[in-house]
Order: structure tokens, then C-alpha cells, then sequence
């Protein structure tokens, strides 16, 4: 086996730095999620020993911070761990996990929107680039047969709409 060849089944190298700047990510992340679901609008109040709106929300953010804060621990005080069931990045790696980051900002701004008035009528956008947000990051990550990227992109759009806006009336 030439050096090459074994070179390149090799793992990621270790690296506490980054061990140590994931968990910190995680728990900002965490935390700014815990205090976005204390902010959740409520149209009443829950009564004493009720679960209103923001309950699971908060659980989810608590637990995150927990584990977090866990895994912060463990990076300080342990040595990395072995990577070798990491693949190093790949050819295009960076590129893609740019794409998809851009890709999922446009979809934030886009839905943000909520709807737009064309032509005289109202159009609500969550369907629309939902649909764009699937068809594109399955263009990103190689998905290459058009029936099947419609087909795929438009019931999983349609599941989720009809799931969340129409059955759960949640505003999407």
C-alpha cells in the first residue's frame, strides 16, 4: 500500500480547539433559543399546573443548554477524542456547506415575508420557497433527475403545509 493510498483513508486529525468551539457555538445557539422561547407570543395565559405555548419550546432550549454545557465540560477538561471514523472534507466539501448556508438565508428572508400581493391577489410564500428551498439543496448535494426533484420537492412542501398550516394552524 503506497503512502498516498493510506494517506488518504486516514481520519480527521484531532483537535480540541475545535471540540472546544462546537460545544461553545452549541450553547449560544442554545441559549439564544432558550431566550427566543420566552418570548413566544401566548393568547392567554395557561392556568397554574397547565402547559401553555412556550412549555415544549423551553424543555427542547433547557435540555440543549444542558447538554451543551455537558459537552463544553468534556472538551475542556478531556483530551480530543480520535477522529478516525471522520472523513477529512472532500473536494467541493466547503463549497457545498457554503451553498446550503446561502441557500437557507434566502429561504429565512423569503419566508419572512410571509405574503406578497401579485396581479391583485395574495400570495403566500411558505409553499413557493419551500418547494425552492428542497429542489435547490437537492441540485447542491447531487440529486440530479428533474421529475423526481419536482415530484420530491412539492410533497414534502405539501405535507408540510397541509400538516402545520392547515391541520395544526400554525402560521407558516
Amino acid at each position: 500500500m503506497s503512502a498516498a493510498t493510506h494517506d488518504e483513508h486516514q481520519g480527521a486529525a484531532h483537535s480540541r480547539p475545535l471540540e472546544i468551539a462546537f460545544a461553545a457555538v452549541a450553547l449560544a445557539f442554545a441559549s439564544g433559543y432558550v431566550a427566543l422561547a420566552t418570548q413566544i407570543p401566548l393568547r392567554r395565559e395557561a392556568a397554574a399546573g397547565q402547559i401553555d405555548a412556550r412549555f415544549w419550546p423551553m424543555v427542547i432550549g433547557v435540555a440543549a443548554v444542558a447538554v451543551a454545557v455537558v459537552l463544553l465540560v468534556i472538551a475542556i477538561t478531556r483530551p480530543a477524542p480520535e477522529r478516525n471514523d471522520i472523513e477529512r472534507i472532500q473536494p467541493g466539501g466547503i463549497r457545498r456547506v457554503g451553498l446550503t448556508l446561502a441557500i437557507s438565508l434566502a429561504f429565512i428572508a423569503l419566508w419572512s415575508l410571509g405574503s406578497v400581493i401579485l396581479f391583485g391577489y395574495r400570495i403566500e410564500l411558505f409553499p413557493v420557497v419551500a418547494g425552492l428551498l428542497m429542489a435547490s439543496l437537492m441540485l447542491v448535494y447531487g440529486h440530479r433527475r428533474w421529475l423526481s426533484l419536482i415530484i420530491y420537492s412539492a410533497a414534502l412542501t405539501a405535507f408540510v403545509y397541509v400538516v402545520f398550516g392547515m391541520l395544526l394552524r400554525i402560521p407558516l
